[in-house]
This record gives C-alpha cells, structure tokens and sequence, in this order.
C-alpha cells in the first residue's frame, strides 16, 4: 500500500501497487466502492498479467482518508489522483475505470494529457443529471445532514443490494453524499464534451442489459470506440470477467 498527500490538510490518498511493466495501468473505482474489489481479478488474468498495475482509492473510498472539508466534486477527485500519478512518477499510463471512476478520469485526461495515454471506461457517466435510477441520483436527493445522520445511508444501504453495499458500507457517508451529488451536476464542459474532445485512445465499454448508449454515433465520430459486452449489466467486470480482460487487452 502507498500513499500522497492530495489536500492543504495532509489527507492521504491510497493505492496498493503491483510491480511490472510500463505503461502502467491505473484502475478507478466507482461511487462507493474500491479498486481492488472490482479490478484485482481483472489485472490478474494472463492477458494482462505483468504489467505495472495500480489499484487507487479515491478520496473517502476503501482505504483513503476523508476529510470532512473536501469537496469530492469530479475535479478534486481528478485532482488527487493526478497527485498519486505524479507521485508515482508515472506518465502516459492505461487508465481502467468504472461508472463515476470514468468520469473522474475523463476529467484527468482533459486537465493533464500528460498523464493519459488510454482510456478504457466502463459505462462512466457522461451527462449531469442521469436517470432517477441511477445510485448517484437517489442518494443525491438527500439532504447532506439526513443522509449522513438522519438515517438516509442506512435506507441506501438496505435498497442497493449485497454487492455494492459491501463496499459502500465501507465509503465515509459524507464522501459518499458529496462525491453522488458532484456527479450528478456533471462538469462544464460536460464529461461526454470532454471525452468527444481527447485525442487519446478510448474505449467505451457497455453492458447489453443497460441498455442503448445514448448519443453513442456522437462518440464514435469523434474518434472513441464503443464495445457492448452481451449479457452483461453495469458491472462488466463481474458479469463478463474474460471479456472485459479481452477489452483492456486490446482484443475488441
């Protein structure tokens, strides 16, 4: 495990590390999870076994620090890991990321190019304001003191299932709170906008049983490739473990 600090206070932003070779891939978590728990499998597979891997926390996930003075918008969670990469002394690297953790790296790539050579994003949010379906948009109706107090992560954690719930349970309520609500105001531009305007290589990777991708020919005219997984829901990579690797390996 390593860390760095990523605010004016000294909170740490950690990540656990596997030796090998570079470029290094970076895998990102989504709201109220961990890395290791949805990419440690992943990394591990023979197609992609030995390459430099790093498994990052972000703020008030898994095993960082969380302040209670940090904002936890997408651009201060690209900002710490911007801090971990530089830390790291890593540019150009391969970044994994999944549903909020995609929008967090599309905002990296957009603010430091340097550090992004690839990009695959598994079903990251791209517009402000997804469906009332989506977890952000139900924990982002709470008020922040009812949610963190008042009972409201207790009621969320009940409705969103065994699966996320071990590892949201483990998300500080506050971070949680803030980090749901930052993404569902999006970013000006917004997430879609900057991806449309990287030049890097993307992929977009999609489960078939999320349904159509919206503006999906808007992206792929801008250069991003699409990959649609079958039978496979908003987590590809526990749905479809072989496939996702094949993704991220470069066999689309």
């Amino acid at each position: 495990m390593r860390e760095v600090r990523f605010d004016a206070r000294g909170s740490r932003i950690r990540w656990t590390e596997v030796e090998g070779a570079e470029p290094a891939r970076v895998y990102v978590h989504g709201l109220g999870a961990n890395s290791t728990a949805y990419h440690a499998h992943i990394a591990a597979r023979p197609e992609l076994a030995g390459r430099r891997s790093l498994f990052v926390d972000l703020p008030g996930h898994g095993l960082s620090d969380r302040p209670a003075d940090f904002g936890y918008t997408l651009e201060d969670h690209a900002g710490a890991l911007a801090s971990v990469l530089d830390q790291a002394r890593l540019t150009g690297v391969e970044v994994v990321a999944h549903s909020m953790g995609g929008s967090v790296a599309i905002v990296l790539a957009h603010r430091r190019p340097d550090l992004v050579s690839r990009l695959v994003l598994t079903e990251a949010n791209l517009d402000p304001h997804p469906p009332a379906t989506a977890g952000s948009s139900g924990i982002a109706t709470y008020p922040e003191e009812e949610f963190v107090r008042g009972g409201g992560f207790a009621r969320v954690l009940e409705q969103v299932g065994t699966e996320w719930s071990a590892t949201m349970r483990l998300t500080d309520p506050l971070a949680l709170h803030r980090s749901a609500t930052g993404l569902v105001a999006g970013t000006h531009p917004t997430m879609r906008r900057m991806l449309m305007g990287l030049t890097t290589e993307r992929i977009y990777v999609q489960g078939e049983l999320s349904g159509e991708l919206a503006g999906e020919s808007e992206l792929t005219a801008s250069g991003a490739r699409v990959v649609t997984v079958p039978d496979a829901g908003h987590n590809v990579m526990f749905d479809d473990a072989e496939a996702f690797a094949g993704v991220v390996a470069g066999r689309l």
